[in-house]
């Protein structure tokens, strides 16, 4: 007789937005999958050929994905909890990570592993595959995270850097503040040009269109929740204003050399 297949290991994935359908396309052949997400749309379960499950079963896993809002983070650990096996193993995958950090360690279970990631790509960047793409994997609890840097690029093929949720954040404060701060901007001064353009400017609006569908919560998150990200946007408003002021200056000085006539 034909031996039986090996069961995959089970996988809580809890949110199942749009970060939580892409982490559910390249997970499903490595895990079987339990997902939770009372927001989500039936046809979005149907379309991943999964199903919804409770959140106890989801919880029960040996190992849970956290895709939810920071918002809802502290909410959805302090259900999660009384449902999470011991030695079981959490994630979370949100933008920030200092206070993510916090409150899975004041919310979870002693006997839980605590690994804060930050994938560093969305949807829109990993429509044609993960390799190669970078994740960071912060260590809070437990001796898990050298375990998932491991599966990460060898499943996945992705970059893997360790850090710290401090050390995470202070980049993050400037490589994705300045990122969405700045598409926001030339979100809010569109209709631009499109037809007389050079190539730098393009780019730039390719990197706008990378971010411009981000749920609102997003940016709420790298701008508000990221405890370094209000001294990276005072830093470069104020030297925007500076620039400004420079650019005024030379504009009044050629205004008194070239008068206009009436």
């Amino acid at each position: 007789m034909p031996s039986s297949p090996i069961p995959l290991p089970a996988l809580g994935l809890i949110g199942f937005g749009a970060f939580g359908r892409l982490v559910a396309t390249h997970l499903a052949r490595l895990f079987t999958l339990r997902v939770h997400d009372p927001f989500a749309p039936a046809s979005a379960f149907a379309a991943a050929g999964l199903e919804s499950c409770s959140l106890d079963d989801a919880a029960a896993c040996p190992v849970v994905i956290l895709a939810t809002p920071i918002a809802t983070l502290a909410a959805v650990i302090r259900d999660i909890a009384p449902h999470l096996q011991p030695g079981a193993l959490v994630l979370d995958v949100g933008s920030v990570k200092v206070r993510p950090a916090q409150i899975m360690r004041a919310g979870l279970p002693p006997g839980v592993d605590i690994v804060a990631t930050h994938p560093l790509f969305g949807p829109q960047s990993a429509r044609d595959g993960l390799r190669g793409l970078k994740i960071a994997v912060c260590p809070v609890r437990g001796e898990s995270g050298a375990r998932v840097g491991a599966f990460l690029r060898r499943a996945l093929g992705l970059t893997v850097i360790l850090t710290t949720p401090e050390a995470h954040d202070r980049e993050a404060a400037a490589v994705q503040g300045l990122t969405h701060l700045i598409a926001k901007v030339l979100v809010a001064m569109e209709p631009l040009p499109t037809r007389m353009t050079t190539r730098s400017f393009d780019l730039v609006m390719q990197a706008v269109g990378m971010v411009r569908h981000d749920a609102p919560e997003v940016y709420h998150a790298i701008e508000r929740e990221n405890p370094f990200a209000g001294e990276v946007r005072r830093r470069f408003f104020e030297l925007a204003a500076q620039m400004d002021g420079e650019l005024g200056e030379v504009e009044t000085a050629g205004a008194a050399i070239y008068p206009t006539t009436a």
